[in-house]
This record gives C-alpha cells, structure tokens and sequence, in this order.
C-alpha cells in the first residue's frame, strides 16, 4: 500500500451525517486523505442499527462498514451542553462540517453555519437536505425512492399501462454524494484562493434532476412528452430499439442499431427497408417486438459476436458476480480488499477517481462506536481528567 499522503492530507472533515448520501461524500473525502471525524450519537449513528440487505456483519453491518471507511469515530451527545462544547472545539480547527439533518435541527443544536462561522471564518459548511433547506417541501422526508419518483425519472423507461420501475441502487442517494463531494472540492479550492470559508448547501430533489439535464431539456426545449410506450423501452427519448432482450440463455441490451443491418443479423425483412430516424420513432413497438421475438432464438454469445462484427452497440446484463469476474474490472482494480480488525477481509468498490502523485487509499475501515474518542479529544487538548468525566457522564463513549 502506498504510503504517500492523499491529495487532501492535512484537512480536517467532521462528519455530522447519517445514512448514505453525508457519510458517502465523506468517505470519498477520507479516500482522499482528508482526516474525517465522524461525530455520532453514543448509541451510534442510525446505520450501524439498519442492516442493508440484512447483512449483519460481525461488529459492524455491511451497509455502515460500506460508507465509514477512513474515519475515526468520535461518540458524543450533542444534546448535551458539554457535548455542544467539545464540538465547538472540533470546528475550531477543522476545515469541512458535513451534516444531514432535518432543516432546523441544526440551529437548535448549535451547529448551524453562522454560529460554526463565528468559531471558524474559514469553514467549509456542508448541508445536505431532502428538498432544500426551506419551502413547502423542507421537512418532508428526503428518501430515495420517494425522489425518484418525483423527479420524473422513473417515467422515462417501462411499458405504458404499467407501473414503473425503480433504480436497482441508491440512485438518489448516491448523485447526492457525489453532488456534495464535488461541492465540499469546490469550496475549498476557493478557500485556497482567497482565504474564505463558506456554506454549501445541496439536495436531493436538485440532483436527481440536475442529473437529467438532457432527458428535461428535450422536454422543456424540444416540446417532447415524456410518453412510454407498449413495449418496455429503456428510455422514452431514444428511438427504437433501445432496451434489455432475453435471449435463449439470459439477456442482452441493445442501442439502437441502424434497423437494416440489425433486420439482416436478425433475419427479420420488415425491419431491412426501414428509415432509422423515422420509422425508429413511429413504429417503436413494432421494432422492439419483431427484434424481441428473434433474439429469443439464439444465446446471448451468439448476437453479441453478431452486433460486434458489424459495429452495433450491444452488451451483457451482468449481476454482482459476474461484474466482479469482468477482465476489464478486474484490470481496472476497481474493488479492493483490505482486512478490517473486527469483519475481517472486506471486498468493496475503490475509487472513482485516480491521481498519479497523490493516489486514494485506504487507512483504516470502518470505526466502532466512538473508537477514536479519546484520541480526538486528546488533539483538541481535552485533559486526560476531562475525558475521564465525560465517560463517566456517558457525554462521550468510547468502544474498544
């Protein structure tokens, strides 16, 4: 492993969030060097205790092991007067607040920007909301499939007459931290340019749509309804054929290949004197259904060779265990393994990202409850007494 110090080396985050969307976006800043503290509850952040997929791990579930590498856990009850003042003393010297919580929730625990900005002008504050930090939507609550059904983005693929289908994945969540990563980048950058800190607010709701900025532009620009179709097309805005196909073995996907090539592959002569750009778009069910029949015929190696041969935009439907024996995946290393002290050998995704001087890496897994306590408040001079008294009052916990 290399030891060269990650490109943010020397930045201090503290983690102030729950669930995927804050804890991801911190982690993808450990990944990168920073010194994250994620600040929990003494009975441990909302994850620990929700088993994704009922992987319950040894110590720690899968769901949080896969979001908390490369922190240190600090466990303080911020509901605590002493509590607020042992984070207080963390801002003074960190360089990114990250947090989560429900609009409000923040001001009255005392961590709202402008009182952190009267500790530290330089913060980085980082809010993350469902809706956006006020408006008639604020407290609603900020889940992802709730989000993307509003966003208009489950519409856009499936069969007319049927309900639609949601993402396989966190997809909300996970643009979401994304979003956040590239704001927290952005506001210290700026920061190293002129010295001032500031707030950086991103939501859910933002994001999901953001990221469909040419499905909307097509939309709101081109005047095209969002229309499905008979047969399920993967996406409302792209000719026919555009979707998954079961073949004699499995499935495949296909890209709307040129229709007189594909109709010769396939040996379908109502497709050889059709006119992609138009026929592609008025006669959709009719196409989807004539290259579902004949893909059905053949297995899926069969056509892939056949698309290939001829330039047409065709792949596998893979599941995890396939993606993890990919050749290109594989030469990617785009999972790594690394012995975490309590689950043991860990096999999760990298880094979507690489720096030829300065490369992500992993230094430590995921914490216990508050498994770093002491050591962190012994960095901001908390007397080995203070920290005795704390534990004691249960205002901090640590787990060992």
């Amino acid at each position: 492993m290399t030891t060269t110090p990650g490109i943010l080396a020397g930045y201090r985050v503290l983690d102030c969030s729950i669930a995927m969307a804050g804890p991801f976006a911190a982690q993808r800043l450990g990944d990168l060097g920073a010194d994250v503290v994620k600040v929990e509850p003494v009975t441990g952040e909302w994850q620990r205790h929700a088993a994704g997929g009922g992987a319950t791990g040894n110590r720690i579930n899968v769901s949080f092991l896969s979001l908390n590498r490369n922190k240190r856990s600090l466990a303080v009850d911020l509901k605590d007067p002493q509590g607020q003042e042992v984070l207080r003393k963390l801002v003074a010297g960190a360089d990114v607040f990250l947090q989560n919580y429900r609009p409000g929730v923040a001001a009255r625990l005392g961590v709202d920007y402008e009182s952190l900005k009267a500790i530290n002008p330089s913060i980085v504050y980082l809010s993350i909301s469902g809706y956006g930090e006020d408006g008639p939507y604020a407290q609603r609550p900020g889940q992802d499939l709730l989000l993307q059904a509003m966003s208009g983005a489950m519409l856009s693929s499936g069969r007319a007459g049927e309900a639609p289908r949601a993402a396989g994945q966190y997809l909300v969540d996970a643009v979401t931290a994304s979003t956040a990563f590239e704001g927290v980048l952005a506001a210290l950058l700026h920061r190293e340019r002129t010295g001032e800190g500031q707030l950086v607010t991103v939501n859910m709701l933002d994001a999901i749509t953001t990221l469909q900025m040419q499905e909307l532009a097509v939309h709101t620009v081109g005047g095209l309804p969002q229309t499905r179709s008979r047969e399920p097309h993967a996406h409302v805005y792209i000719r026919s054929p555009y979707g998954a196909f079961e073949t004699a073995d499995g499935y495949l996907v296909l890209a709307f290949p040129p229709l007189k090539t594909l109709g010769e592959i396939i040996g379908d002569d109502s497709l050889l004197d059709m006119v992609d750009e138009e026929h592609g778009w008025t006669h959709r069910d009719e196409i989807f259904a004539a290259t579902a029949r004949r893909l059905r015929t053949r297995p899926s190696q069969h056509w892939l060779d056949a698309f290939a041969a001829a330039g047409i935009w065709a792949g596998p439907v893979y599941g995890y265990a396939d993606l993890l024996q990919d050749p290109q995946v594989r030469h990617n290393g785009t999972f790594v393994t690394y012995e975490h002290p309590t689950e043991g050998a860990v096999t999760v995704p990298g880094f979507p990202y690489k720096f030829s001087a300065t490369p992500p890496r992993i230094d430590r897994g995921a914490p216990l409850t508050g498994e770093h306590t002491r050591e962190v408040l012994a960095e901001i001079g908390v007397p080995d007494e203070d920290v005795a008294r704390l534990l004691d009052a249960g205002v901090v916990v640590e787990t060992t």
